[in-house]
Formats: C-alpha cells, structure tokens, sequence
C-alpha cells in the first residue's frame, strides 16, 4: 500500500489540440513549465494565449506556415499514420528520458477524441509517470492498491479499461466492495468523506478522477 499525495508539478507540460484550459490549475501548470510539447494545431491555440512552445510535433498539417516559419527550430514532423499526435508527444518526451508530463487540452471540443485521450492515459502511465489535467479535475492512473490524498466532499470517479477489474473502497461515500468496473459508469460519481481514501485491487490499472 502506498500514500499518494501531491507531488510538485512535472516540469513538462505537453498540450493536445483540444479545449485550450481556462482554469486556474491547468493554467499554473503552462506558467510553471520548464517545457511545452504541442501536439501540431495546439501551438497555434498556445502562442495566441500568449505562451511560448519548446517542441511542436505531428504531422504538422495544422500549423501555420508562419509559425511553421517561426518556430522551424523545434518542429518535429511525425507522419505516422496509426498513432495521434498525443501519442507521438507522449512518445518524445519518453524517448528524451522526461519521467513526469502533465498532459493538458486533451479533452473538449469533441467526444471521441476526449474519450480515446483519456484511456491512452492507462497505456501512457506503463511507460512514463503522467497525469492528465481538464477545466474541471484530474485523471490519473494507479496499477496497484493505493491511499490518494483528497478532501471531504471532493468529486471522485473510477474508470478500469479491464472490464473483470474490481476494487475494494474506504474513505468514499458509496463504499466499494469487490465492484467489478466491468462498465465506465460503474465507478462513478462518488465522494471522499475525509482527507484521504483507499483503492483496494489486485491486479490491473485504475483511472481515478478527482475534481477540482
């Protein structure tokens, strides 16, 4: 069993081409970054809102030919077809030896891709420690059984990608009792009661949700 509580802010942020962050947190986290990895179009939302790239990647079909021109030093074109360009990011950062990303602007705009963003994160946390920031909570991912630091009434979803995976609770609201996540409503919707709570599994990865 381990105790997760906050840790420092990852010092890379990459951001997708979805909703670009409009909440505070999100927003801390460009501001704090050593560096930015854009996922192609996400360059042009990022300079607009006045923040400078380190690296653009993808197949570059969304930037502009003046940022292209601008920032033609740090593009990193990827034509790879059967991959997206958050996996490509995902894939540098991890090749460059970075550990810890905070992913941002990876959900909005529209469904499909914020829901295929968010169980790549199940894949993406095998080979690099990431956590995925929206305008409303965090997802990360746990692959054994964990105590997450929270706070009494804060917002608390889980998620498994595995539909025979089933968690054991303490600390939520609606108790868990060997649940089978065998559907992504399954875990939803609960609440932690206290300053922590306990996830119980046996093997597997839980996407856990907590809100702002």
């Amino acid at each position: 069993m381990i105790l997760k509580t906050p840790a420092a802010p990852p010092a890379t942020v990459i951001l997708a081409n979805g909703a670009f962050p409009v909440h505070p947190v999100p927003l801390a986290r460009l501001r704090e970054a050593d560096l930015i990895v854009c996922c192609d179009g996400a360059a042009e939302k990022l300079v607009a809102n006045g923040f400078e790239p380190g690296i653009i990647i993808g197949d570059l079909d969304s930037v502009s030919p003046e940022l292209k021109d601008r920032y033609r030093k740090i593009l990193v074109q990827d034509s790879n077809q059967e991959t997206n360009d958050l996996t490509k990011a995902v894939n540098w950062c991890n090749a460059a030896g970075i550990s810890e990303v905070a992913i941002l602007g990876a959900t909005g705009i529209r469904e499909d891709h914020t829901l295929g963003n968010i169980s790549l994160l199940a894949d993406y946390s095998r080979r690099i420690d990431a956590v995925m920031l929206t305008d409303t909570g965090c997802f990360s991912v746990y692959d054994r059984s964990v105590t997450i630091a929270s706070c009494p009434g804060q917002q608390v979803s889980l998620f498994s990608i595995d539909p025979k995976l089933s968690v054991t609770s303490s600390g939520l609201k609606y108790p868990l009792s060997n649940l089978t996540l065998n559907s992504w409503w399954r875990g939803t919707l609960n609440e932690a009661v206290g300053d922590r709570f306990t996830l119980n599994f046996n093997a597997g990865q839980v996407i856990v949700f907590l809100q702002f």
